[in-house]
């Protein structure tokens, strides 16, 4: 994304230099091989098998090519220790299997640590040492290349969690040369809070994406899609205050994690909203588009709750949409 155009020196040499410019153009407008490909670890949909009859993954990829997965949540068990929803054994039960699964079919998944409910180790674990060593766990038990850190309701608003999450993940980053990281918090309308960003930039952290969640936000009777790109250029703004960057830096340090359908709030984000959403991030380059869930990402047809997304579609529309993205 941020290769030069080659030089033109040798194109205005001698008599060849109309065919050379000629020959650079049509290199310069052609597509790049894999130009039309997903952004494979970019485009990571949640997938949840705590409930709304979790779909096969390989279903989802046959259908619309996306292979990465982010993959909810990692909890507490009651310590700092991870566990599946705070209750699935880390390996060896049916999260193991939709791993071996989505690596199967020649992707990867990137587990999420935290969301709204459940016992959160950044507040269960006593310092950061410890949270470090729990999310170590997860990394080393699947060899990771990316983690989802969804920092959300007490775990957010509580300070010295924050500072807690931001040193543990510090020490990751320090530890585990290559893997990406990603933050996931809520937003406003107008951006999200500011908090844990001016925390992290003062500490020190820098992290692959720091990604919002326009919904459950007051949104409902509006357009989620133009109320997701106001959120999100209040996320550039904060960046660009808290570390220096410029818009451009700002946009590639930034995600979005919508909600396919209608949210908790009664907001209803289309499929049209989700074409508003991939072009701004293909306008900006974002480094995550993803959304909550590919367990929803069905027409309703009396299955069991959060197991569709209550408006008019077909299987894995939405997820169709963003798999169009290229970085």
């Amino acid at each position: 994304m941020n290769a030069q155009p080659p030089t033109r020196a040798a194109a205005l040499r001698g008599g060849l230099a109309i065919a050379l410019v000629a020959l650079s153009a049509a290199t310069l407008n052609a597509s790049p091989a894999g130009a039309a490909e997903p952004a494979p670890m970019v485009v990571a949909p949640y997938l949840y098998n705590g409930w709304g009859s979790p779909p096969n993954p390989s279903t989802i990829t046959d259908a619309t090519g996306v292979k990465w997965f982010t993959l909810a949540f990692v909890l507490s068990n009651g310590n700092c220790n991870p566990q599946w929803d705070g209750s699935r054994p880390l390996t060896g039960g049916v999260d193991q299997q939709t791993v071996n699964t989505v690596r199967g079919n020649g992707g990867d998944v990137i587990p999420s640590f935290g969301g709204y409910s459940g016992n959160k180790l950044e507040s269960s674990c006593s310092n950061a040492g410890d949270l470090a060593g729990a999310y170590q766990k997860v990394i080393d038990a699947y060899g990771l290349k990316a983690i989802d850190i969804d920092i959300e309701a007490d775990a957010y608003s509580d300070p010295t969690v924050q500072q807690r999450t931001v040193d543990a993940l510090k020490t990751i980053k320090a530890n585990n040369a290559g893997l990406k990281v990603y933050i996931t918090i809520g937003t406003g309308q107008s951006g999200p809070d500011t908090s844990l960003i001016n925390r992290a930039a003062s500490s020190g952290l820098t992290v692959d994406a720091w990604a919002i969640m326009p919904f459950d936000f007051g949104g409902a009777g509006q357009n989620m899609g133009d109320l997701t790109e106001q959120a999100a250029e209040g996320l550039k703004s904060a960046l660009k205050s808290a570390y220096g960057y410029g818009d451009d830096q700002a946009y590639r340090d930034m995600g979005i994690s919508s909600m396919n359908g209608i949210t908790d709030n009664n907001e209803t984000v289309t499929v049209d909203d989700f074409k508003t959403i991939l072009g701004y991030a293909q306008q900006h380059h974002l480094a995550r588009l993803t959304f909550w869930s590919a367990n929803r990402d069905r027409p309703c047809s009396g299955g069991p709750a959060d197991s569709c997304s209550g408006v008019d579609q077909t299987d894995w529309e939405y997820t169709s949409v963003f798999a169009q993205y290229t970085g």
